[in-house]
């Protein structure tokens, strides 16, 4: 069995989506359709930057999409491949989830790019900059990251966001509970405590706001049964009924990515091979969450060429 999985931000980098469009009017198709749903020269963006443009939430989140969704066109028409035939599940990490509905066509590309432009936004509005905080827990596991935060809130907002893999956890909150954190990591047996380069604290209560806004625009939006079914990053469980994953999705803003037991659930369910597409994240992540699977990932023309010829 086979799993297209899609990487969430900080995958973003200058430069993206140039090469794919060069080579493929697949992908030209993608990036001028996102461009005209936003409004906005957001492939110029990607592909000359400014870096710090980029960066922000509200750029970041629709570009990793498109470059996604390009490289999965370019397989699909140069390749010959259908999603539907080579994919028993998709998944995708936070932001990811939506490229991953996308790809199995319970969203339009349009209204996904209007969707996650809305969602970057409204989470950076939701906390004020510098109230908030995200690190990177190395060498920790949920339990212990868990523990980590029970020990450093002292009353403050401080939760896991996003359980990685076995080794990798990262923490969500106030700035000044994420800082206690990181000072109290090694006492907890955590290797360390890395803070993350981020505007605002993802996945975590303070996203309230951001959450109602994602329900609203989530209520209005034409989302249909997936193709495949979708592992949903607050249950680690497929979900293919469009009410639930709206649902899934509204409390995906404040809730945790368990993105570990999402891959380990697909794996026990039978899935081996791990097609990461638009992206050289999430894959290693399944590696160390599942040993024994095969994850590949998709980002060259080269990458999908070869691609095809195994699928």
């Amino acid at each position: 069995m086979r799993a297209f999985i899609f990487p969430g931000q900080g995958s973003q980098a200058v430069g993206m989506g140039r090469a794919l469009a060069d080579a493929s009017a697949a992908a030209r198709e993608v990036f001028q359709e996102v461009d005209d749903a936003l409004g906005q020269h957001l492939f110029r963006l990607m592909t000359e930057g400014p870096e710090s443009d980029l960066t922000l939430t509200e750029n970041a989140q629709p570009a990793i999409m498109a470059n996604a969704i390009a490289t999965l066109r370019v397989l699909e028409k140069e390749g010959g491949i259908r999603l539907a035939d080579k994919a028993d599940f998709v998944a995708g990490h936070s932001l990811g989830e939506y490229t991953a509905l996308c790809a199995a066509e319970a969203l339009d590309l349009s209204t996904t790019a209007r969707l996650l432009k809305l969602r970057g936004q409204a989470m950076q509005a939701a906390v004020p900059v510098g109230q908030g905080a995200m690190a990177a827990l190395l060498g920790a596991d949920r339990a212990k990251a868990q523990a980590l935060c029970d020990a450093a809130a002292e009353g403050d907002v401080l939760t896991v966001a996003n359980d990685n893999d076995p080794g990798q956890v990262v923490i969500s909150g106030a700035k000044a509970a994420v800082d206690r954190a990181a000072s109290l990591a090694k006492e907890h047996g955590i290797k360390r405590a890395v803070l993350l380069p981020v505007s605002a604290p993802f996945h975590c209560p303070l996203m309230q706001p951001a959450a109602e806004a994602m329900e609203k625009a989530l209520a209005e939006a034409p989302l249909r049964a997936p193709l495949v079914p979708v592992y949903a990053n607050v249950t680690a469980a497929p979900v293919a009924d469009p009410a639930e994953i709206k649902r899934v999705l509204v409390e995906q803003v404040i809730g945790t990515v368990r993105w570990r037991e999402s891959i380990a659930a697909m794996f026990e369910a039978g899935v081996t091979s791990f097609v990461e597409l638009g992206g050289k994240v999430v894959g290693p992540m399944v590696k160390r969450t599942a040993p024994d699977a095969e994850p590949v990932s998709v980002v060259t023309m080269d990458d999908i060429e070869a691609l095809a010829k195994t699928l």
